[in-house]
Formats: C-alpha cells, sequence, structure tokens
C-alpha cells in the first residue's frame, strides 16, 4: 500500500484538509515459544513485512470516525470519546477504540477526537496477529498525532496488550503486540516475557526459507478456548506454589524441566498438569532453539519446531485437524526442516523453515494433497521478516 493510495482514499472518504499522517504496524510470526508469553517464559517472533496501514487526522470535537479498506460495506463507524464501550456493532473498531481507552487508562488523555482509515494485508483469522498489528499502530498513532513523546515502543505494546485484556476481553500476552512494536529487519526477537529483556537474534536462513501456510480455518481466540488454557495453566501454578521447595516461583518459566518433573504430581487436576507441562518444556525448547539457530544448526532448530507442534497438539490441544495434517505433509516432504503450529491455535497457520530447493515441491505436493484430504485450498506465504511499526 502506497502512501498515495492511502491519502487518496481519506480523502474520498472524510473530505481535504488538515494534517494526515501514515502509520504501518506488522503481523508477526512466532518461530518457536508458543502459549509461553503468559506463563512468564521465552518467546521467539519475528515481525512480518504484511501488516496494517493507518492514515489519521485530529479533529476539533469528540468524535471517533473509523472507516477500513478491508470492510467498506460496513461504511464509517462512528464513536465518541466521551463513550468508549465495547459494542457487537463497533465490529474491528473495537480494537482501535480499546487502545484509546488504554491511553485514558494510563494517564494519556486523548483531548479531541480523529478520523482513521485502515487498511491491512494480513490474512483475516491467519494468527499472524491482525489484532496486535492494529493495535500497536493505533498507539504509534495516538503517541505521534497527540505529543506524548515519552512513550516508548516498549510502551505501546503494553498499552495494546492491555486492551486486548480488558476492552475487548481476550487475555492475551504480550508477545504478539511486542514483535509489531519491536519488530527488526532480519531478525527475530528473543524475549524474555517475565522481564520484558530481549536480545536480536539474526536469522539467516542462507539456503532455506520461512514458510507460513494458511489452513484457511479461521479462528477467533476470543470466543477459543484460549483463554481456558490460561486458566489452567494458573491453577497449575497456583498447586505448585504450595510446595515449599518452590514456593518462590512467580510464573510457570520459573521452573526448569527437571523442577517441574520432580514436582509436577503437587498439580491435582490432570488436565492443567499437562497444561503446565507443555508450558515448562516450550519455554526449554524456545532457549535451545534460539541456541541452536546461533550455532548454525538449521536441523536441530528444526527438530525442536517438530516437537514444539507435538505438545501443542498432544499436551496443549490447540491444534485441529486441518492444521495437524498440513504439518503431516511438511513433516514427509523432503527439505522441509521443521514445522508447527503457529499463533494462538484452533486454526490458523504453520510456519516451516523449507530449504530453497524444497520450497516449490512443498507447496506443490502439499497444497494438492491438502486440498484432497480437506476439501479447500491451503494459501502458502514465502515470508520476508520486517521491522516494527513506524510512520512514512
Amino acid at each position: 500500500m502506497r502512501k498515495e493510495q492511502l491519502l487518496k482514499r481519506f480523502t474520498e472518504i472524510y473530505g481535504d484538509g488538515g494534517e494526515i499522517q501514515c502509520f504501518f504496524a506488522p503481523g508477526r510470526v512466532n518461530l518457536i515459544g508458543e502459549h509461553t508469553d503468559y506463563n512468564g517464559g521465552h518467546v521467539f517472533p519475528c515481525a512480518l513485512t504484511i501488516g496494517t496501514y493507518g492514515a489519521i487526522r485530529r479533529r476539533e470535537d469528540g468524535k471517533l470516525r473509523f472507516y477500513s479498506m478491508n470492510f467498506e460495506k460496513m461504511g464509517v463507524l462512528e464513536s465518541d470519546l466521551s463513550h468508549l464501550k465495547p459494542s457487537k456493532e463497533a465490529g474491528w473498531s473495537d480494537y482501535p477504540k480499546g487502545v484509546v481507552w488504554a491511553f485514558e487508562k494510563k494517564g494519556y488523555s486523548i483531548p479531541q477526537g480523529f478520523d482513521f482509515l485502515v487498511y491491512g494485508n494480513i490474512p483475516a483469522g491467519s494468527g499472524l496477529s491482525s489484532s496486535a498489528s492494529l493495535e500497536v499502530l493505533t498507539g504509534l498513532m495516538l503517541k505521534e498525532s497527540y505529543g506524548f513523546e515519552k512513550l516508548s515502543m516498549v510502551d505501546i505494546a503494553q498499552i495494546g496488550q492491555y486492551s486486548e485484556n480488558n476492552f475487548n476481553g481476550m487475555n492475551c500476552g504480550i508477545m504478539d503486540q511486542f514483535a509489531s512494536a519491536m519488530g527488526k529487519k532480519d531478525h527475530a526477537i528473543f524475549l524474555d516475557t517475565a522481564t520484558l529483556q530481549y536480545t536480536y537474534a539474526p536469522v539467516k536462513l542462507d539456503h532455506a526459507k520461512i514458510v507460513i501456510t494458511n489452513s484457511k480455518v479461521k479462528h477467533s481466540l476470543v470466543d477459543s478456548k484460549y483463554n481456558e488454557r490460561r486458566e489452567q495453566c494458573e491453577e497449575a501454578l497456583k498447586d505448585l506454589k504450595n510446595v515449599t521447595q518452590i514456593s518462590h516461583i512467580q510464573t510457570l518459566g520459573d521452573l526448569s524441566r527437571e523442577t517441574f518433573e520432580m514436582y509436577e504430581a503437587a498439580i491435582k487436576d490432570p488436565i492443567c498438569r499437562m497444561r503446565a507441562r507443555h508450558a515448562v518444556c516450550e519455554n526449554q525448547r524456545t532457549i535451545d532453539a534460539v541456541q541452536a539457530l546461533k550455532a548454525g544448526n538449521l536441523e536441530e532448530f528444526g527438530r525442536l519446531m517438530n516437537a514444539s507442534h507435538v505438545s501443542l497438539r498432544d499436551e496443549y490441544q490447540v491444534s485441529c485437524s486441518e492444521i495437524d495434517i498440513l504439518v503431516s505433509l511438511a513433516w514427509e516432504t523432503p527439505g522441509v526442516l521443521g514445522s508447527r503450529i503457529t499463533g494462538g491455535g484452533f486454526g490458523g497457520c504453520t510456519v516451516s523453515i523449507v530449504e530453497n530447493d524444497a520450497v516449490d515441491m512443498y507447496q506443490s505436493v502439499a497444497g494438492e494433497s491438502y486440498e484432497k484430504q480437506v476439501g479447500h485450498r491451503a494459501e502458502f506465504y514465502v515470508v520476508d521478516i520486517g521491522d516494527g511499526a513506524y510512520a512514512f
């Protein structure tokens, strides 16, 4: 999306005049470290070059007007600074509206309303964080348009998470917003979600590509079992904290695999125990995977990706039959080093590391077999790693 196209559509919808500012915030793919972010563990996401483009212009009154080039039939959705409440009628605009609400809650008062236009090229329901992209986009827009210079990009990520948790009712962790706000071209982010300490790790895939495969099974995490998984992990943590030897722990991410195995019997509910086992072992897999990548050992990185999927399928139970078919097809394809579900689950996408010479064959063979088994086509994206949110 070029700036001229965005500005042209903006003035068609809202008219000429005033200062119109343009911004972009990317989607993300998580290479490994799933459902660890709200358990105080490590994650390893990277920002993509696809995402959400937006234009904003301040108003003189308290009106908030939203328009999406992806949902043109919905027209202009209106709200007001004095009436910031979620509603079904608001549709997609509840996400930027929630960020405005969160800014107010955090002490950053928005004095006037605005006109807001967006266009996104993240496939809807794919699990590549279109909602986090929209939240970070809105946060950066508000920071720049209303002069909140003290806000860092980490602050904007946290405000986005706060709005999604408390306004939209999705009890997500920090990973998606952090990746969208803090991404760096050709690097993934090794993030400790308990402390928000992070390092950038170069993703040097000289002989391979990152391939995202969209199952075309849309997920809706608010309506899914996502929040239930988080509650189960919290229940497991509560039981473990009753064990004298480890009563000091604050999150499941504080536990090594060995320590967890020593005390896991203290978790009364076997389902909660299974969820906690995934969280602890996935955290260790993520740490090991980053070390493997730094050492140039893509085969080991791929093996850990595969193990991650098995755990997400069997212990965390957030996969689905279509995703499992895609992953199995990837595993069966020579040249695919690793493949797993990515994102919150219950549909969405897989992420695979595929040797350059195998990319076309993987798309052809897996695509044909998937359509035969499922009845609809998958979509394949050979992706590049891009920067975090920015004005343009």
